[in-house]
């Protein structure tokens, strides 16, 4: 239990968070409005077999479907039942249907175009689309039937995936599970199957996609809050190769109908790899020079906070993900800053061709990616007001993006001086891991902390100790100082 001065020093710094960085607060009465309405918009069911238009949505409350998420989440967005069908996986996937409740040019999209993306705090969650959608009406909750599209994906023996269909649904779950309770006797019996091929695939196509831990400040037992890292168990990694497949698979179909919005990153380039080589040393992480980053990152202990560093790391390394519209490809070859293979959007972490389209509830862009899916896999044109948004998306989802970034880092920089404060004039044991005009980037040991100090004749990869001489939790700051 952290003490009270402390516990109220997070709530003092989260509070001057929100306000320094104008984090959105409640939705306007306005979108309030609209997003009661349309979850009281009455649904217009078919029996299966039948052929539904644009907004009817097939009855398929018979099928098994199940959620795996955060024990406390309750903006579910997606379901999964998952079988064999000879030798392939079949995986249906349903996604909430955001677009049901949200239609072009109403209040809720609006306002979702302002936000972008989730914006998550230890005390709270700032979303694109109002808590009657995100959290009851359109979350795919346990209970009474609920909207979704519903992807099926076919997985062969080598971990390649085919989108076999899209449609609106309406589907039950019947079973919410959680990351910290689940066994593997509540999952199909498909489920890790699923998961072993994807891994293969990305093994022969010489994927770096690494299983963030996520570094979270969250709260004590007893109250008050703590800074820890939190390491993805097996059922996170087998329940993110649902969301891998089905996205790469709309990303294939999408770009064979010439249309789409893509998700584009280029690869960590030998600079950033120089660094990661000087991070993993200071974490006492032995890594072969001939060792790839990919092959290093997986074959350290899961259950080591320090691999839980390490990891960390390679994300603030990797070169940011972009947004990029097919049009940008057929127009001027794609991205200037990378993120192309041999023509066809690129994906340098998972090394394909990648969209996003399984997280509506938190993510703009999912919902047109969606629409845009459904469109060509059902034999309709994309819908206009579709390939206008594929446009303008990229800056309105990196405004997001920036400002989700900014907030994070600063969550974390706040829990460092927090938790550092008191310790003024301690020393530290730190590697170089890098050097500019700025000063000496510096990985310390323990605890797990990125700082810079002004450190003349150094080299990254130098052993160095530091002193912590200032912390001001007002401006999230700590400042380090070389010492002999």
């Amino acid at each position: 239990m952290l003490p009270d001065e402390l516990a109220e020093d997070f709530r003092d710094g989260f509070a001057r968070l929100r306000s320094d960085f104008d984090v959105p607060g409640d939705h306007p009465a306005e979108v309030e409005a609209a997003a009661e309405e349309a979850a009281s918009r009455p649904f217009d069911v078919v029996r299966p077999g039948g052929s539904p238009q644009r907004w009817q949505h097939i009855d398929r409350t018979d099928v098994p479907f199940q959620t795996l998420d955060p024990a406390s989440s309750t903006d579910l967005d997606q379901a999964f039942a998952v079988s064999m069908s000879g030798d392939d996986v079949i995986l249906h996937y349903a996604i909430a249907d955001v677009g049901w409740f949200v239609r072009p040019g109403d209040p809720i999209d609006q306002e979702a175009w302002k936000r972008g993306s989730t914006i998550y705090l230890p005390d709270g969650r700032a979303g694109p689309h109002p808590d009657r959608i995100a959290e009851d009406a359109g979350s795919l909750l346990p209970g009474s039937p609920k909207p979704a599209i519903l992807f099926t994906v076919v997985v062969a023996p080598d971990g390649g995936v085919r989108l076999d269909g899209a449609e609106r649904a309406m589907i039950r779950n019947r079973d919410k599970l959680a990351y910290s309770t689940v066994t593997s006797a509540d999952l199909p019996d498909a489920f890790p199957e699923l998961s072993r091929r994807i891994e293969l695939a990305e093994v022969e196509r010489g994927a770096e996609r690494i299983q963030w831990p996520e570094q979270e400040v969250v709260r004590a037992d007893g109250g008050g809050f703590t800074l820890q890292f939190r390491p993805r168990n097996d059922a996170e990694a087998q329940n993110a190769a649902m969301s891998l497949a089905t996205n790469m698979a709309i990303a294939d179909a999408l770009w064979h109908a010439e249309t789409g919005l893509f998700r584009t990153m280029p690869p960590v380039d030998d600079r950033q790899l120089g660094r990661l080589r000087h991070t993993a040393r200071a974490f006492g992480l032995e890594w072969p020079d001939e060792m790839s980053l990919r092959d290093f990152e997986r074959s350290l202990p899961r259950d080591d906070a320090r691999t839980s560093a390490f990891q960390l790391a390679v994300r603030r390394a990797a070169g940011g993900a972009s947004y990029t519209p097919y049009e940008q490809f057929e127009r001027d070859g794609g991205p200037e800053d990378g993120g192309v293979k041999d023509g066809k959007p690129w994906h340098a972490a998972l090394a394909a061709t990648y969209v996003h389209a399984t997280a509506p509830l938190r993510r703009l862009a999912d919902r047109y990616v969606i629409e845009a899916t459904l469109a060509i896999a059902n034999g309709r044109e994309v819908p206009d007001e579709v390939l206008e948004a594929f446009g303008e998306l990229p800056a309105a989802m990196q405004r997001g993006a920036t400002l989700a970034n900014r907030v994070d880092r600063a969550a974390i920089d706040l829990a460092e001086a927090i938790l550092l404060q008191g310790r003024e004039g301690d020393v530290f044991d730190a590697v170089v891991t890098d050097e500019s005009d700025r000063g000496a980037r510096l990985q310390i040991c323990e605890p797990a902390v990125v700082a810079r100090a002004v450190a003349r004749r150094v080299d990254p990869g130098d052993d160095i100790k530091v002193k912590l001489v200032d912390v001001d939790v007002t401006e999230r700051r700590i400042e380090f100082e070389r010492v002999g």
